[in-house]
């Protein structure tokens, strides 16, 4: 039972930073939200709104060993077609994945707060520092509104200067 916990742990923490879901929405997750053949999840995000967003062909073999090793044990006996179970074999709740958090935090040694959110802002930021469209970000994250979106474009100060000298027409040629 301990590893299939520890297993179903570290696939939802790949999940979020991979998909840049809401806690709420990888705990809502079914097993008919996944399209491994697309390697696409249908998400249901706030106030009734729905989008599939990507998953990395990386995610498949964690996916297959959970969904046919782990989460059956997880289920025992009952019937039930949420994603990802706690150890009584129920919908896991938002608390539940805070001390999962906060224990595997405690384990590797990080010292700063690390939420659940943590991995949605990591996600829209790194995407957004490789250069991928706003709008873009913007649908992954599944906002409403473009400037909900633009919270994620504090971008570091390094990073803008470098880029800007990488690609600005005059940054190499001689005054």
């Amino acid at each position: 039972m301990r590893d299939s916990l520890d297993f179903r742990n570290k696939v939802m923490m790949e999940l979020l930073y991979a998909s840049g879901m809401r806690i709420s929405e990888l705990l809502g997750l079914t097993i008919h939200d996944l399209v491994p053949a697309q390697h696409m999840i249908l998400v249901r995000g706030k106030g009734s709104k729905q989008r599939y967003v990507p998953y990395l062909n990386s995610l498949d073999p964690l996916l297959e060993q959970y969904l046919g090793i782990h989460r059956p044990i997880l289920l025992k006996l009952q019937q039930n077609d949420i994603l990802f179970l706690n150890r009584f074999g129920k919908k896991l709740s938002r608390m539940g994945f805070w001390k999962i958090l906060q224990k595997a935090c405690l384990e590797a040694g990080i010292k700063h707060d690390v939420s659940p959110h943590t991995f949605r802002h990591s996600f829209a930021t790194h995407l957004l520092e490789a250069g991928v469209n706003l709008r873009i970000v913007q649908a992954l994250l599944g906002h409403s509104s473009i400037n909900t979106t633009q919270i994620y474009t504090h971008v570091d100060t390094r990073w803008l200067i470098e880029t800007h000298r990488q690609y600005h027409p005059r940054a190499h040629s001689k005054p």
